[in-house]
């Protein structure tokens, strides 16, 4: 026989074995999951409502734990309350890294506090918790920035004397206020061009990356890098605001008094400063730029989708903004701000918000997360690196701690008594040690501004409330609801 012949044999039977067995396994002995292809990976098994529902079909065949390929990564998803429990807090220490969204990857590399690794991650963690603990995190002044704002949005709901309005907005420019105050020291009014600039790129951002088209780009990021598609437009909307950012800063640093510190980017400019000789250090400009765009983009769109859902949920079932008004009237009545000790006297309300929390489901899928160092988890073996994903939904809508999960219903978190029922599943703001860093201040905003709303205004929709959709208009890193028109109606 011909070598060429031979050749060509040799290069076909290597091509259908490839194809049986599909790329070499990884080191270590990774949970099952389906087989991926050549080139496809796992494509066949994604389902074209997006990634939540493609994990939930594959978790049915191979349990809490399985392997999935998203495009050449072999990717451990965390199903279900206890394996979530198990490798975030049980395991905390070896689950710690932070795996990539390929969207966002080129903005954010390895700088910030969110998505950094190693020394980088742990330094700028505990210098950012300080910081905003020393500029309002878990002191009365952050109660007092809030309650301020919250004065303002009733103004500004006034001012539409019960006439329909979309929310989104709003929501954005009393959340983005708060860690605004804390990051860069001012409030903007809600009429700033440039402040309304960049909610608009926030909340487009928010859009594009929770977009099924950004799925795709996942599987697939390493080729489809190179032609248009929403990733670029993510990219340009997050320079943009990196280079506001930036003027920030060159600002600050032209006028720091190092005696009196105003925020967190005047805190973080006098550790450069003092680091500068520090051969490690950890205090570069890319990564000061990239903690104020983290902290300014979770600080802002978390708790305003938060509000724009929990909103559309009063106006779906109105009976329970009634009941939540009452208690209002109850322990705060008309005539004072709520305040946050008012919160432990409001078991209801404290019950609601949670219950908003839960079945908004906000980031389903979770931050992919990635072990630190060769990890046996559950009888697998997990090498150093290997990405993670714990399914944050499947935790929220967990059947064995929530009786009705696909349901809205604040009973989930009372008791037979009616006081406040805490919840193991509950997880919204995540686990362990990447826990989300502004957990304190949304819970705050949150019952603040929601009790706020409420104790000065009725809500009525355009539609009736069997007509109102509860489904998101996309939902894939983050889940975003459909837009809505509603009407304050002044008590």
């Amino acid at each position: 026989m011909e070598p060429s012949v031979l050749l060509l044999l040799a290069l076909l039977v290597g091509f259908v074995l490839l194809l049986v067995r599909g790329y070499p396994k990884a080191r270590g002995h990774l949970p099952p999951g389906p087989r991926p292809l050549p080139l496809l990976r796992n494509l066949l098994q994604m389902d074209r409502g997006g990634f939540l529902n493609s994990f939930k079909r594959i978790r049915e065949k191979y349990g809490a734990v399985f392997t999935v390929h998203l495009g050449t990564r072999p990717v451990v998803m965390l199903y279900g309350t206890e394996a979530i429990r198990e490798a975030l807090v049980d395991q905390a220490e070896a689950f710690s890294g932070r795996g990539t969204i390929a969207v966002v990857e080129p903005i954010f590399r390895d700088y910030g506090v969110i998505f950094s690794n190693g020394e980088r991650w742990k330094v700028l963690r505990r210098f950012s918790l300080a910081t905003m603990r020393d500029f309002g995190m878990g002191k009365r002044s952050v109660e007092e920035r809030i309650q301020e704002e919250a004065r303002c949005l009733v103004e500004e709901f006034r001012k539409s004397q019960g006439a329909p309005l979309d929310p989104t907005f709003l929501f954005q420019c009393i959340t983005a206020n708060i860690i605004c105050s804390i990051v860069f020291g001012e409030r903007f009014d809600y009429k700033d061009r440039q402040f309304l600039r960049l909610l608009y790129l926030f909340y487009q951002s928010f859009s594009l990356i929770s977009s099924f088209s950004s799925q795709v780009f996942e599987l697939f990021s390493g080729f489809l890098k190179y032609f248009p598609g929403t990733h670029r437009q993510i990219s340009r909307n997050l320079q943009e605001i990196l280079d506001y950012i930036g003027q920030s800063v060159e600002k600050h640093r032209a006028t720091l008094d190092p005696s009196n510190p105003r925020d967190f980017i005047d805190t973080y400019l006098l550790r450069m400063e003092k680091e500068k000789s520090n051969q490690h250090m950890e205090f570069d400009h890319q990564s000061l730029l990239i903690s104020v765009l983290s902290l300014f983009f979770a600080g802002t769109e978390t708790s305003s989708t938060t509000l724009r859902y929990g909103f559309l949920l009063m106006l779906k079932y109105p009976h329970v903004a009634e009941k939540v008004q009452k208690e209002i009237d109850q322990v705060i009545g008309s005539h004072r701000l709520p305040t946050l000790e008012d919160r432990t006297k409001m078991p209801y309300t404290d019950a609601v918000i949670y219950e908003i929390q839960r079945f908004s489901d906000l980031v389903p899928i979770g931050v992919p997360h990635k072990v630190i160092k060769d990890t046996l988890f559950r009888g697998y073996l997990l090498p150093k690196n290997t990405e993670v994903y714990p399914i944050l939904s499947s935790a929220l809508h967990d059947p064995q701690y929530f009786e009705q999960p696909d349901t809205f219903n604040p009973d989930h978190f009372l008791d037979a008594n009616g006081a406040l029922k805490k919840s193991e599943a509950f997880m919204p703001f995540s686990l362990g040690k990447r826990i989300c860093l502004g957990e304190g201040i949304a819970r705050n905003e949150l019952f603040l501004f929601f009790t706020a709303i409420l104790q000065n205004f009725s809500l009525s929709s355009p539609m009736a409330a069997k007509d109102i959709d509860l489904s998101p208009k996309e939902s894939g890193f983050g889940k975003v609801p459909q837009t809505y028109q509603i009407c304050f109606l002044a008590r």
